[in-house]
């Protein structure tokens, strides 16, 4: 396959706003491919390059050589151009990058380096996100997307995922299962504005879990090994020991937990968030500065055993025996609205975010946002993308300022609700100008360009007041008295709310 035929594909998916379309197209494209091109073919088609890092950025791609005239690049030609750009370090590395991308984009027509440059930055804006990908396997492949999607469940590759349905069908879909030492994607709570609506979603006696505003993670064990993940499947066990060295005092062989790490202060209640997500952020400071405490409330695997797909009873009796009280996450269990409503409101008086209810019949549903878990807030918040940043006036002058808030729209995109400039201290306004300087696709020159569009790649968490609709704004929605509580450098944005989420709040 040409690198041609897969951009023209991108366009023809990006054309229409049909998901039964954009899937035709997925799994037309997958269906004529030979099985050395799927990995690659299948992760384009999701709008990702392979490597999780590129080592590219903005301004090195900011200047390109002149395009070829005739197509001749296949993706399999990027996807090892790409590979050797992300393995280069060291002394004189930049200078090698910077041929390498001359080398690339050199052999690629106009129109294939524009969709490079925005596969790199994960730009593409096709509509053709996993969910999409997932459900054009299971067309391509001719097997129930069901199972396509329980495999993703198992790995960060949905590459991967399409090689084995497209190549061995079903049956090799159903060899893939959790495997220590391999992150899993990490179940996801939908949200309910107060503890009485959470309640109701649950059929019977339920678990209430602190919920802890910290950093999400994924340990693995497996005897002396200890590996660390992100939400994001980052590897970053290199950067939490105090973390390696709980999971190895437990007296088990192998495991999997899901949990939070946080940083507290000597009373025990948390430090700001920003404490949190530099120290898991950063390769220098590992404890010294800031240490970090785990809990968990979750565990997925133990010597030997799946616990996937048991119910949240039986995970919660496995966790209690693995773990010591001081790594527990503070819980109750309970069916009175009464007792619910006291744990919510002693958490919210230790200094934590909220609670996640969650049913004790639910399984572990990986990389979804299970109706089993619901989190409560004191407040309403969203997690958003910015999709473009106003250079500010007056004591503003100079700094990005305006962001524009978007959701997403399920099918790839995203909407703008509105901006805010509310809750930005100093300090975060100089973060958000170096930021967004990098994530500009539009000139900076704040004289021709009073807004700079970004690439959707920067989360932030928003605090409003009420949904209301508005004909201003794409989606028909805007939101009352938006304002930043702080960027979310741990999500991604397919992580972010939907513009459904916002609809059901008018009703």
């Amino acid at each position: 396959m040409l690198l041609s035929d897969l951009v023209a594909a991108s366009s023809e998916i990006a054309a229409t706003r049909s998901r039964k379309a954009k899937t035709a197209v997925v799994a037309r494209v997958l269906g004529d491919l030979e099985p050395g091109e799927v990995e690659v073919v299948a992760s384009y088609l999701a709008g990702v390059p392979r490597q999780r890092r590129t080592g590219l950025g903005w301004r090195g791609l900011s200047s390109l050589p002149e395009p070829a005239d005739d197509p001749t690049l296949t993706p399999t030609d990027v996807d090892e151009a790409l590979e050797v750009i992300s393995r280069l370090s060291g002394a004189g590395s930049r200078a090698t990058r910077d041929q390498a991308v001359v080398e690339l984009f050199g052999r690629a027509t106009a129109e294939e380096q524009t969709f490079l440059r925005a596969l790199v930055f994960e730009n593409l804006r096709q509509g053709a996100q996993d969910a999409v990908l997932l459900e054009g396997i299971a067309a391509a492949a001719s097997v129930p997307v069901s199972v396509v999607r329980r495999a993703a469940m198992f790995t960060p590759s949905s590459g991967e995922v399409a090689l084995a349905a497209l190549t061995r069908g079903a049956p090799a879909l159903e060899e893939f299962g959790l495997r220590p030492g391999r992150p899993v994607r990490p179940m996801l709570a939908a949200s309910a504005p107060d503890i009485g609506s959470a309640l109701e979603r649950m059929s019977a006696e339920c678990v209430v879990d602190r919920k802890l505003d910290g950093i999400r993670v994924q340990v693995h064990r497996i005897g002396d090994d200890v590996r660390v993940f992100t939400r994001s499947l980052d590897d970053i066990t290199e950067r939490l020991p105090e973390v390696v060295d709980d999971a190895r005092r437990l007296s088990v062989e192998t495991v999997v937990l899901d949990g939070e790490v946080i940083a507290l202060g000597p009373d025990g209640r948390p430090r700001p968030f920003q404490e949190t997500a530099s120290r898991t952020g950063s390769n220098t400071d590992t404890g010294s500065h800031t240490p970090l405490s785990a809990y968990f409330f979750d565990v997925l695997h133990r010597d030997g055993r799946d616990l996937l797909d048991e119910p949240g009873a039986v995970r919660l009796a496995e966790l209690d025996a693995v773990l010591t009280e001081d790594l527990r996450i503070p819980r109750v269990v309970t069916d009175s609205a009464a007792v619910a409503q006291a744990f919510f409101d002693e958490t919210l008086a230790a200094g934590h975010e909220g609670v996640v209810v969650k049913s004790l019949g639910s399984r572990y549903e990986a990389g979804r946002r299970g109706a089993g878990w619901v989190k409560v807030k004191p407040r309403h918040t969203l997690d958003l993308v910015v999709l473009a940043v106003e250079w500010g006036s007056g004591r503003r002058q100079g700094c990005l300022s305006n962001i524009h808030l978007g959701a997403s729209d399920g099918e790839g995109g995203f909407v703008m609700l509105g901006k805010t400039f509310k809750g930005m201290t100093d300090e975060m306004l100089a973060w958000q100008t170096e930021r967004f300087s990098e994530l500009a696709v539009s000139p900076l020159d704040m004289r021709d360009h009073y807004v700079v569009e970004v690439r959707p790649e920067q989360v932030v968490e928003i605090a409003f007041d009420g949904v209301q609709r508005s004909s201003r704004y794409p989606g028909g929605l805007a939101l009352r008295f938006a304002r930043v509580l702080r960027y979310r450098d741990d999500k991604s944005p397919s992580e972010v709310d939907t513009i459904q989420t916002l609809q059901a709040m008018l009703t």
